[in-house]
């Protein structure tokens, strides 16, 4: 019998998707992005299986992140690629970490040792400046500094996933301002692509890519990670607490929203949308149980779902449920859970709450 809940990490696949990545980028280094718990993996355990499978960076949000990483041993280059407010950003240099800029004011509140990567804007409309002339202006603010590094040139593509004209754009807009900007300073690494841009843009692979999500087995593209040679990392289970008949007219959760309309078996799932299970999925998934699919009927409630387990199901009383993962010949991805959510990967696997204890193999 499984745990109420249980999310299980293949830390294998990920060292496995982390070297196939970076045979994808060669000669391009690895950074591999372990922000929020690394997508809801497990920060420090997905950071040490990237690594082994060939990651030489990584990446994060928060200063706090870098500082957790350094707290737990990892070694080697972090990049902070998130805002700084003057508090956090001595938290993420006293953790060692690289430093994202992009105003000229900045740069002059860094301290001693900084290492910094100069960011323009080429369409994301986010963080960055727009203005290549005031990045070059950063950038040299920086390289006058004795005691500052300045490590790296950076965008990031918006549309890499779903819009390739728009990919073109940016690329446009970055390549001829970086290159300006490495060809002043040599030292420099030029880096732009997420992981869809990684797997589908050769031209934005430049000295470094950043990939997060199909580092974890899941595809940028929202369809069959498969297709890239990945393997998805991470399965979400429960087990069959109890299960009752129910006759026709009978029914099953808050609000009525699943009444037989003929003799069947519900199932009770220990797991809710206080561990992750969104309440959108109600009559709205699929669930393995004993190698074969069930529908999820009613209500997600904060602590359980029911299933559909047909007549007979009480027999599945202790058995696992599959709810993201693999059981016989079935499957159930993350990305199958986020189209039916209307949503993405990343969401459903960030989603999963800090009550799921995780466990590594």
């Amino acid at each position: 019998m499984a745990p109420r809940a249980l999310a299980r990490i293949d830390l294998g696949a990920i060292e496995r998707n982390a070297g196939r990545l970076a045979e994808v980028a060669a000669p391009a280094a690895l950074c591999a992005v372990v922000k929020a718990d690394a997508y809801g993996h497990g920060m420090v355990p997905a950071a040490r299986a990237a690594l082994a499978g060939g990651a030489t960076w990584l990446a994060v949000a928060t200063a706090e992140e870098a500082r957790g990483l350094r707290e737990a041993g990892l070694e080697g280059p972090v990049l902070v690629m998130g805002a700084l407010s003057p508090e956090e950003l001595e938290v993420a240099l006293a953790a060692r970490a690289d430093v994202v800029a992009w105003r000229e004011a900045f740069v002059a509140g860094l301290a001693p040792g900084a290492r910094v990567h100069v960011k323009l804007d080429t369409g994301m409309g986010r963080l960055g400046t727009r203005d290549p002339d005031e990045a070059t202006r950063v950038a040299e603010a920086v390289a006058a500094r004795e005691d500052l590094s300045l490590v790296g040139a950076m965008t990031h593509f918006a549309t890499a996933d779903d819009d390739a004209a728009f990919v073109a754009e940016q690329l446009a807009a970055f390549t001829p301002w970086a290159r300006t900007l490495k060809d002043a300073h040599p030292e420099i690494l030029i880096h732009a692509a997420n992981s869809a841009a990684t797997l589908g843009e050769p031209a934005a692979r430049f000295d470094l890519v950043r990939c997060g999500i199909a580092v974890y087995g899941m595809d940028p593209f929202h369809e069959d990670p498969a297709r890239h040679g990945l393997e998805r990392a991470l399965s979400l289970v429960s087990y069959v607490a109890e299960a009752k008949t129910a006759a026709p007219g009978e029914s099953a959760g808050y609000g009525r929203r699943f009444v037989a309309d003929g003799p069947t078996c519900v199932g009770t799932l220990p797991i809710g949308y206080g561990d992750g299970v969104r309440r959108a999925l109600t009559n709205n998934a699929d669930v393995l149980v004993r190698g074969r699919r069930v529908p999820l009927i009613g209500t997600v409630s904060m602590d359980n779902v029911t299933v559909d387990l047909g007549e007979g199901g009480a027999a599945a009383v202790g058995e696992e449920a599959v709810l993201i993962g693999a059981q016989g010949e079935e499957r159930i991805l993350a990305e199958e859970v986020a189209r039916r959510l209307d949503t993405i990967n990343y969401e459903v696997t960030c989603g999963i709450s800090a009550r799921v204890p995780r466990t590594y193999g």
